[in-house]
């Protein structure tokens, strides 16, 4: 199933999502929709219910797991399960770290979401570029394998930034401007 706005909201409601974690994920689905709408408009087979959902309960579990240290995806995507949100529990649960990513295979939701997420610090949309710094001050602690493993999961959503604006008639930094629109 794939919630609606309404049931999304519920759950974040429920599984205690902290103001500025509901915001970040408020604004990932501004900037994941108008991804999947030009991309829809381009000929993509996208199923923008299934986009927004996704966007707006990628970080589902992401309170939850602040003191635990557990993976917030893998439990967002457990928690989208006991919910039966099937449709939606893979794109929850890759939007970190994307799984077998193909450059020329079609578009998915789940790389849509995957991408906005990464362009969106807190509730405020920036560059890749910019976000890759902040990830690296906030989560690499100075350690190299972490900020490596960060830097590469990177440079695959610059590879999945050039497969989605292939598409698009707007540029990234467009993104910004296209939202204050809405």
């Amino acid at each position: 199933m794939i919630p609606s706005a309404e049931q999304c909201y519920e759950l974040m409601k429920e599984y205690g999502m902290l103001d500025h974690i509901r915001a970040h994920s408020i604004t990932v689905e501004k900037v994941a929709s108008i991804i999947a709408r030009g991309l829809r408009d381009a000929g993509e087979n996208l199923m923008p219910d299934k986009v927004k959902a996704g966007a707006w309960m990628h970080d589902i579990a992401k309170t939850l797991c602040l003191n635990t240290r557990e993976d917030h995806a893998e439990k967002g995507r457990e928690i989208c399960l006991k919910h039966h949100l099937d449709e939606i529990a893979d794109i929850v649960g890759e939007h970190i770290r994307l799984k077998g990513y193909q450059r020329d295979a079609p578009v998915s939701e789940k790389e849509v979401v995957y991408y906005a997420d990464k362009r969106v610090n807190a509730d405020v949309v920036v560059s890749l570029h910019d976000r890759l710094k902040y990830l690296l001050e906030h989560y690499g602690n100075g350690n190299a394998l972490i900020c490596r493993k960060i830097t590469e999961n990177f440079d695959l959503c610059r590879e999945v930034e050039r497969k989605l604006f292939a598409k698009l008639d707007f540029d990234p930094q467009d993104v910004a401007g296209l939202i204050e629109k809405e």
